[in-house]
């Protein structure tokens, strides 16, 4: 991976995790992205991306998360965003509405809790 960011890989039953260390920008996002759209199995509810440990993100950045949310929603799979409350990240968020985009909760714990299985409804 590039100087300013490294992905760091985890799993959770078969839901991965990417929690993106460092900076994310014009020159790395590109590359972010596809390490990230690399963590994905056709099986995966979808992905959590922890930004806990991400300094930095740019406009490059942040468009690359809404693109890698489209795709994974035409793909009928869901994203979490992870990200400190009250941060620097949280309010690049905010003000770009990429939060209201796609949900963001403040514990990898609680983003993986709120995806939903579409369970077909039972017939009587």
């Amino acid at each position: 991976m590039n100087e300013l960011a490294d992905v760091h890989e985890d799993w959770r039953d078969d839901t991965p995790v990417g929690r993106v260390e460092g900076e994310v920008d014009a020159s790395n996002a590109a590359a972010v992205g596809a390490r990230l759209r690399g963590l994905l199995v056709n099986h995966s509810l979808g992905l959590v991306v922890d930004l806990t440990a991400t300094r930095y993100i740019d406009s490059a950045g942040i468009n690359m998360l809404f693109v890698l949310g489209d795709e994974l929603r035409m793909r009928q799979q869901q994203l979490r965003l992870v990200v400190g409350p009250q941060t620097p990240i949280a309010r690049m968020l905010a003000i770009t509405g990429l939060d209201r985009a796609y949900p963001a909760y403040a514990t990898v714990d609680e983003a993986l809790g709120s995806m939903k299985v579409d369970t077909p409804p039972t017939r009587r």
